[in-house]
């Protein structure tokens, strides 16, 4: 999704907003793919230290879409390497965001796809096919469900229920 806007500027409009619909994801996420600012409605993975379902996930038309990864926050293996994040941009998605690790740095930055993870970590995951699919996910401790929108740029990761217009 290619649109203008700032994720301060979204803050700025719905700072007092406490329905739920607008939430901020907090400071932990670091930026590792060729774009640092994307958008895009959400769907989601939840796994544990294994990347079948991502990597299924991506292997799909993205059609602009956000592939949200709760990897519980595991630091001990990567969700996303060099080959999921060019799969990925070869088919459609705006981005990434992955609670958890990812892997193969300089080939997520040649990658024109936004990716947003807690770390770098070279240990790939194991392959069991476990993991749920379009699921209500708590990232950071902030909840996210297949259809809210997810906008992140270099001042941090905002989350809608529905699409956001400046």
């Amino acid at each position: 999704m290619t649109i203008a806007f700032q994720t301060c500027d979204f803050c700025d409009v719905y700072k007092s907003d406490e329905s739920g619909a607008f939430r901020v994801l907090p400071p932990v996420f670091q930026h590792f793919g060729g774009k640092v600012q994307f958008a895009g409605q959400v769907t989601t993975v939840k796994c544990f230290e294994d990347n079948s379902l991502v990597k299924q996930a991506l292997d799909t038309a993205g059609q602009g879409r956000v592939l949200v990864v709760d990897g519980g926050g595991s630091l001990r293996k990567a969700l996303v390497g060099g080959n999921l994040a060019a799969a990925a941009a070869r088919n459609g998605w705006a981005g990434v965001l992955v609670y958890g690790c990812v892997r193969d740095a300089a080939e997520l930055r040649a990658a024109e796809v936004g990716i947003c993870a807690l770390a770098l970590m070279p240990m790939p995951t194991d392959k069991r096919g476990e993991g749920q699919k379009d699921a209500v996910v708590d990232i950071a401790g902030v909840r996210l469900q297949p259809g809210d929108w997810l906008y992140a740029d270099e001042d941090g990761i905002v989350i809608a229920a529905t699409a956001l217009h400046l």
